[in-house]
């Protein structure tokens, strides 16, 4: 060290590690990531603009190569990688990316598949017409210069930029500890804006956008909701929902087909298609068929097509939720101000642009002024001298050089050294009469100039009504519509059951607790008197012992023999198939091990109008509005006192306008009005809704509707159908009248169900055999009647159950009547 004279200064290693950490960031942020506010642009993009204007790359030239372009950029500007700066033209050129592309590109310049451009020896580029606005005045010293890289030739520091490009084309760019993420919009409504904040500088961001109604971006798409977009005007930061825009079809055989014509803003189309494809595949999403890509020159067009049945609304909505036919962008609207970094709003950055913009027109109106000031000045000396032209000639030729006649001159005519020097110069052309008319005219013209150039500089209204017309006249040149439609209601939270297909399922619940749903599409009709099929494959000593049949939207409000309430939904049961066990329902629901299902109910929602008539098999009797039983979900609620070992039987949604009818085991039946049991609280206990003879217990409870028959199944497979007015009201806690004639060969009455003519219903036994039937195959019949063979049963298999299917042709009507609203007449 002491040989080389030099010396070591110690430097603790955290404190140079953050001064080139500190460095590093700031030329990061200030000199690539970032763009300024003023023209909206980063120094690579403001570099190959201005590189391509000095190349004379204009609109109206013969384009050049990209890699020439590339090369003189690199070499004179932007001092890094060549594919940085070709990445960077390549994007100014596209028409996916950029909202109002600067750069015609000729060649491969990539596509919305996120194919890469073509290598830049094979493409060529040119400015487009509007990058000429970008770069226009700029010989006027409207803007500074500054030393390039190597101090070898100058670059400006910002643009000029007619176009508020950081508002037309937005920006993106990731940073040291920050990030800028800006959309696009359209020029039309930021012309507006611009206007409407020059003839109010006191404008609201509010205000502002009934002219700026929210992004437009090159790709289309639609813009769900205010909420996100006045966010992101008013704090620089906000969240704005993008959809695809879709339209469904229906082809000639009756399939649902989900057309895609337009992507969000950034997404790549071949590797949405793969991803929906993926899903498709995995069985994430079921229900698709077949998925093409149609798009061509014309546009873009995906096809998705559904199986027969399947509803689109339910697909768009899986494919919203998990695929990116619905993305969120993140607007993070950070800019360069003043060379540092600022969060901008909507209104920072119309008064940012009008700033800058007022600055470039005072600029270039002095260097206006001072070049017309400059020419009036040289007229004014020719003036002078065509109008002594005589002795300007004779002091000319007298004058032994051009230093003395230029002296003489000045000294004779009072002129300066530029006049003189002019005069000098003039060709004897202009001595002719046409030719001094001309000057005069010209003089005159510039004085005008002058005098108006003046008046612009001394007026701050003149200046921003310059800067008014220039962007209006922008806008009317390059006018283009909106491409993002933008709906105003807010988008909903994409609930779980807007991912499911809506559709009948049977419920099979089994003695033993098990649970599953399967599709009513699984069973096939059979006649009156067929074998039926399995329904559910279980142990010997287990059997079903409640089923029914809901939609896959609808609440199961479950009530078990402790007389506790629970309720999940239907598409939270694990679906089986037909033969399959299912699963126990203690793994769904907070079921204790000594509770059993006593009864079932499907609802669609907890209202206050709408009632829960339980009946107990020792003739109890209780109705509870369904919104007290709102909170009951997994844990379970009380729902009725019970008193020794009785237990619910039924349980049925009500109105309180009609009659219900009890049917017991015996085969008696109580019709009375629902008047006569008033709504009580979940904890009490109810009252006696019918008198029971010894050892009889109740069946089952149903509504008395004169447009419904009311079906009996017995215990060993006979049933009938009665109409309701064939059981006369009594009133409650009586002994009632015969309704069916039980013997031991029909066993005793095990359900009760209201059907229409054209119904299918679901007959279960024990044993997991079923049979789905057309409910007018059950003969109508009188009280006392024993009814007919329903189901071919084998002992000691029984028969515990029945259910009404709802009708296909009615696919947005209940399944269930105990569905319907209070006083509803079914169609």
């Amino acid at each position: 060290m002491e040989a080389q004279q030099g010396r070591v200064i110690p430097v603790a290693i955290e404190d140079e590690v953050k001064k080139s950490y500190l460095n590093y960031a700031m030329s990061v942020i200030v000199s690539r990531a970032l763009p300024d506010v003023r023209d909206g642009l980063k120094p690579v993009h403001r570099r190959i603009l201005f590189g391509m204007n000095e190349m004379g790359l204009r609109s109206d030239r013969a384009p050049k190569k990209s890699a020439r372009i590339v090369g003189d950029v690199l070499g004179k500007y932007h001092p890094h990688g060549d594919m940085s700066v070709y990445d960077a033209l390549v994007r100014l050129a596209q028409n996916f990316s950029m909202r109002y592309p600067l750069v015609n590109g000729q060649g491969n310049f990539g596509s919305v598949d996120g194919d890469p451009p073509a290598a830049m020896r094979y493409t060529e580029a040119r400015m487009a017409k509007l990058a000429e606005d970008m770069l226009k005045d700029i010989k006027k010293e409207t803007v500074n210069f500054v030393s390039n890289y190597d101090d070898s030739m100058e670059e400006p520091e910002v643009l000029p930029a007619a176009l508020p490009y950081l508002l037309a084309n937005g920006a993106s760019g990731i940073a040291v500890g920050m990030a800028t993420n800006i959309p696009p919009h359209n020029l039309n409504e930021i012309a507006s804006a611009v206007e409407a904040y020059i003839q109010n500088p006191e404008i609201t961001i509010d205000e502002l956008m009934e002219h700026i109604t929210g992004p437009d971006f090159p790709t289309g798409g639609i813009i769900f909701g205010t909420k996100g977009v006045r966010q992101a005007y008013k704090t620089g930061r906000g969240k704005i929902t993008i959809r695809s825009k879709v339209s469904v079809e229906t082809t000639k055989s009756g399939k649902d087909v989900i057309i895609v014509h337009e992507l969000p803003y950034q997404v790549n189309k071949a590797n949405l298609v793969m991803k929906i494809a993926e899903y498709i595949r995995d069985k994430k999403i079921e229900g698709i068929s077949d998925l093409r890509d149609e798009s061509d020159r014309n546009g873009l067009r995906v096809v998705i097509e559904l199986k027969k049945g399947i509803s689109p609304k339910i697909i768009l909505n899986q494919l919203f939720n998990q695929t990116q036919l619905q993305v969120n962008f993140n607007v993070n609207a950070l800019a360069l101000v003043d060379g540092k970094p600022q969060l901008l709003n909507l209104k920072d950055m119309i008064v940012h642009f009008v700033n800058h913009r007022r600055e470039v027109i005072i600029r270039r109106t002095k260097y206006d002024l001072r070049k017309a000031e400059e020419r009036a000045h040289v007229l004014e000396g020719l003036k002078i001298a065509l109008a002594n032209i005589d002795e300007v000639i004779k002091t000319i030729k007298e004058s032994e050089n051009v230093g003395v006649a230029r002296t003489r001159l000045m000294d004779r005519f009072m002129l300066s050294e530029i006049q003189a020097q002019a005069i000098l110069d003039m060709r004897l052309q202009k001595l002719t009469s046409l030719e001094t008319q001309k000057i005069l005219e010209e003089l005159e013209q510039l004085n005008a100039l002058i005098s108006e150039l003046k008046e612009l500089l001394a007026s701050e209204e003149k200046i921003l009504g310059v800067i008014s017309d220039e962007t209006n006249d922008l806008a009317g040149r390059f006018s283009q519509a909106r491409r993002t439609e933008k709906v105003i209601d807010e988008i909903e939270e994409i609930n779980i059951e807007d991912l499911i297909q809506k559709e009948d399922m049977v419920v099979i619940i089994s003695h033993k607790g098990y649970i599953k749903r399967v599709p009513v599409t699984s069973y096939r009709v059979q006649g009156r008197g067929g074998k039926g099929m399995a329904a559910s494959k279980l142990r010997d000593d287990d059997f079903i012992e409640n089923i029914f049949i809901a939609s896959t939207h609808d609440y199961i409000l479950i009530i078990s023999s402790e007389a506790k309430a629970y309720y999940l939904k239907v598409h939270e049961i694990p679906e089986g198939s037909r033969t399959s066990k299912g699963s126990h329902i203690r793994s769904l629901l907070s079921i204790s091990a000594n509770e059993d299902v006593a009864a079932v109910v499907a609802l669609q929602d907890f209202r206050d109008d709408q009632f829960i008539f339980m009946a107990t098999a020792r003739g109890m009797v209780k109705k509870v509005s369904t919104s007290d039983f709102s909170n009951a979900r997994a844990r379970g609620i009380i729902a009725m006192a019970m008193k020794g070992d009785d237990k619910i039987v039924s349980a049925i949604l009500t109105s309180e306008n009609r009659d219900i009818i009890l049917a017991t085991r015996t085969g008696v039946g109580l019709r009375f009005s629902e008047e006569e049991v008033r709504p009580m609280g979940r904890t009490a206990q109810g009252v006696s809704g019918i008198r029971l003879a010894p050892g009889d217990e109740i069946a089952g409870a149903v509504e008395a509707n004169p447009e419904f028959h009311v079906l009996f199944i017995t215990e060993y497979g006979n049933g009938k159908r009665m109409t309701p007015d064939d059981l006369m009201p009594h009133g409650r806690n009586t002994k009632g009248q015969i309704i069916y004639t039980t013997s031991d060969r029909t066993g005793e009455v095990v359900g009760i169900l209201n059907v229409l003519e054209d119904d299918e219903i679901m007959v279960v036994t024990s044993g997991g055999t079923s049979i789905k039937m057309k409910a007018s195959t059950v003969a109508i019949q009188g009280r006392t009647a024993q009814g007919v063979r329903v189901f071919d049963i084998e002992k000691p298999d029984v028969v515990v159950g029945l259910d009404r299917v709802a009708r296909e042709e009615e696919p947005e009507k209940e399944s269930k009547l105990s569905k319907m609203d209070p006083g509803e007449t079914p169609e």
